[in-house]
């Protein structure tokens, strides 16, 4: 009779292929989670702060200072014109909540050292850092150059001064009267101010709007992120 023969002990053993693979996921490892990816974050956390003050501050200086001159010759119009420093001021708060936002979202590195914070989420958080930052500079120094105009257009119009020469000239604009001519009538051009006003308002919102773009697609961008495991 034939003998059967006695079961070999198979031990699993790595292939070639799986070795190469865990070398490969080891090697990987350093380079999609590096010590500097950690700065990247935090550059974004600058720009999405300083870009947005500085914006904030540029509109607010250029409003500002036409704001206070023409109060000089027409106080009564200061609380209407303050809007354009209100819309400036509100394009720091943008930055702020995109700042801590991405802040919250670095992650420390282990005990043992190893950076679990990988590129990818860095580039991320910076490109969030920059939309937000930058398009609070452009729409602060946007709100700044209109409000400065706007508000001096108005205070002028107020004050019953005409920037626009004699004659014929001058067809095409309205015109104010002069102080003997209807005594009872509205010198101050009431009518144009609120033209003045409403078209300097529908600019100043537009420019806003500039801003929250920014924050709206630095919102999503900073929720990307890939853990090194």
């Amino acid at each position: 009779p034939t003998s059967t023969p006695k079961p070999e002990n198979f031990t699993c053993k790595p292939t070639t292929q799986s070795k190469d693979k865990m070398a490969e996921e080891i090697e990987l490892t350093p380079q999609l989670c590096p010590s500097w990816a950690v700065s990247l974050g935090y550059l974004g956390v600058s720009a999405a702060a300083v870009l947005s003050n500085y914006g904030s501050a540029w509109g607010t200086w250029k409003a500002g200072v036409s704001l206070v001159h023409t109060g000089i010759r027409h106080p009564s119009s200061v609380m209407k014109n303050v809007i354009p420093i209100v819309m400036a001021g509100v394009i720091g708060i943008y930055g702020l909540i995109v700042a801590v936002i991405i802040a919250e979202s670095i992650t420390k590195p282990a005990q043992n050292r190893e950076n679990a914070y990988s590129i990818y989420t860095g580039f991320a958080h910076l490109s969030a850092g920059l939309c937000c930052g930058l398009s609070g500079l452009v729409a602060g120094g946007c709100i700044g150059i209109v409000g400065d105009h706007g508000v001096r257009s108005v205070g002028y119009r107020a004050s019953a001064i005409t920037l626009f020469p004699s004659g014929a000239e001058k067809d095409g604009y309205s015109s104010i009267p002069e102080a003997d001519q209807g005594a009872g009538e509205d010198i101050s051009g009431s009518d144009d101010q609120n033209k003045l006003f409403v078209g300097m308002l529908i600019m100043l919102i537009f420019s806003e709007a500039l801003a929250l773009y920014g924050l709206i697609v630095a919102l999503i961008v900073s929720q990307h992120s890939y853990i090194c495991e």
